[in-house]
């Protein structure tokens, strides 16, 4: 039996993408906790060590292969800053926080040159741009997201990654230029709409069709460095993403769990970017939001 699950785990792993989409989006719920298949691994791992069982042995390890060879390279340490390094923070700062001061305090003592928020609703959102602006002097906010840089920006707009089926005032993307001092880049910064896991499995439809919308974007800019933050309320791994993971490079090394702060077991809050490396990703302490803060490095080509 151990045998048996063992090779169900690494096939599920390695043939994830085979697993259909259909009702209740089986593979993108799966794709959600991939990772997590990873104890599953260690745990089929020790009967067939006690059983001292060759056979049980060779397939319990096939599933710690898998993992190892999907997941081993984010566990490396990354490389040190580097001089083509620029520091981002994503976070999702929550609509109910109730310590907006202190969250963007936080943020700005990490250091970064680029913050990126999302679920920005007043009053809080001029509490944020208050306590940032001394170390941020640039930003620019479009609906309820906003970034806030230490480089000037320019040309800042929205981005229509609205489904078609809200009808209400939706704005949760916005576009602008980042000029440093290694050029220009096309930041982005996004909220897609959440997803719901319930008995019937997953609800995403909304957040597949805004993250084609996002896609498009993208791949229509014209600037050659391209970087994208936002909740995305989906992992890398999710083939709901597929519109932006096949165009943006995500982050090498660092799991940063996310999402729910409380107990992290996805990261949902991204940073990719395309003719850029997304280097080592790492969440912040929690905030006074239900997301934790990620940090990653982006090395400029």
């Amino acid at each position: 039996m151990t045998a048996v699950l063992a090779v169900l785990t690494a096939g599920l792993l390695i043939g994830h993408r085979a697993v259909p989409d259909s009702v209740g989006c089986p593979g993108s719920l799966l794709e959600t906790f991939l990772p997590w298949l990873g104890p599953v691994a260690v745990v089929l791992l020790v009967p067939a060590l006690l059983r001292r069982s060759a056979a049980a042995l060779v397939a319990s390890l096939l599933p710690v292969a898998a993992w190892t060879h999907l997941f081993g390279g984010l566990l490396l340490p990354g490389a040190g800053p580097g001089p083509r390094d620029l520091a981002v923070v994503q976070h999702n700062v929550g609509d109910e926080n109730t310590d907006p001061a202190g969250t963007a305090r936080a943020l700005a003592d990490a250091g970064p040159d680029l913050i990126a928020l999302e679920e920005l609703v007043p009053p809080a959102r001029a509490v944020y741009a208050g306590i940032l602006a001394p170390r941020y002097p640039y930003h620019a906010v479009r609906g309820t997201v906003g970034l806030w840089s230490k480089h000037p920006l320019s040309g800042a707009r929205p981005v229509d990654i609205k489904p078609p089926d809200i009808t209400e005032t939706w704005e949760r993307g916005l576009r602008t230029v980042v000029h440093t001092p290694h050029g220009d880049i096309a930041a982005y910064v996004a909220h897609l709409p959440s997803v719901r896991v319930g008995a019937g499995g997953l609800a995403s439809s909304r957040r597949d069709g805004s993250a084609g919308l996002l896609g498009e974007a993208v791949a229509a800019e014209k600037v050659r460095t391209v970087l994208l933050l936002g909740d995305l309320n989906g992992t890398v791994d999710d083939r709901g993403l597929a519109p932006l993971t096949s165009r943006m490079n995500t982050a090498e090394r660092g799991f940063a769990f996310s999402f729910p702060a409380a107990f992290p077991v996805a990261r949902i809050d991204q940073v990719m970017a395309r003719s850029a490396t997304v280097g080592h990703i790492r969440t912040l302490p929690a905030t006074g939001s239900d997301h934790l803060p990620v940090a990653a490095r982006i090395t400029l080509r």
